[in-house]
């Protein structure tokens, strides 16, 4: 009896530890005070993290007002963008960047989306077929991510909380998934 009694708490605690490692480490949340919201300075900047952390992950994901929000330290910029693609709220952190016609863009994992960092723009390849011979070109959608103005101060990396009286694209993805804990990563 004492043995299945101990067989049993092995494969407890088994268990106990694979769903550890299934579950794997949260998306990191630097500076969150106890409320779980990231620390707002007093000239109404948020503070995300340190200047040297996020250059050396070139992106890390926090909350702002628990609307995710990823900051990209690319080719020497910091870029801050809604964390969920205007498209079908794909998690644009896991993106890859791409210059596309001298800028940079994040392209969205989930169905390939291309938003511009520096403006928030989504592009695609089009042609106008008036053309004799067309040939595709990279066209603007128009601005369809939401983009939060970065600060740096001192050695920190700031946001400014965003103008929620102009809408985007992205901001259907933002509310669905304010709040929401952690990114879901799945589609």
């Amino acid at each position: 009896m004492l043995d299945l009694i101990i067989l049993s708490l092995h494969f407890f605690i088994c268990f106990l530890i694979s769903v550890a490692i299934w579950r794997g480490p949260k998306d990191v949340d630097l500076h969150r005070s106890s409320t779980g919201t990231a620390e707002m300075e007093p000239d109404g900047l948020i503070l995300i993290g340190k200047e040297d952390d996020i250059k050396r992950s070139q992106r890390i994901t926090a909350k702002v007002n628990g609307r995710e929000i990823v900051v990209f330290y690319h080719e020497g910029k910091f870029h801050a963008m809604d964390s969920r693609c205007y498209h079908e709220g794909g998690p644009l952190c896991l993106g890859e960047i791409e210059d596309i016609n001298g800028q940079a863009c994040i392209i969205c994992p989930w169905h390939k989306y291309k938003i511009t960092l520096e403006t928030g723009e989504g592009l695609y390849e089009g042609i106008n077929p008036l053309e004799p011979s067309p040939t595709p070109q990279w066209q603007s959608k128009g601005v369809k991510q939401r983009i939060h103005k970065v600060t740096i101060d001192n050695g920190n990396i700031y946001v400014s909380p965003p103008d929620l009286s102009v809408s985007f694209d992205s901001d259907y993805f933002a509310d669905k998934y304010k709040n929401s804990g952690d990114l879901a990563m799945e589609k």
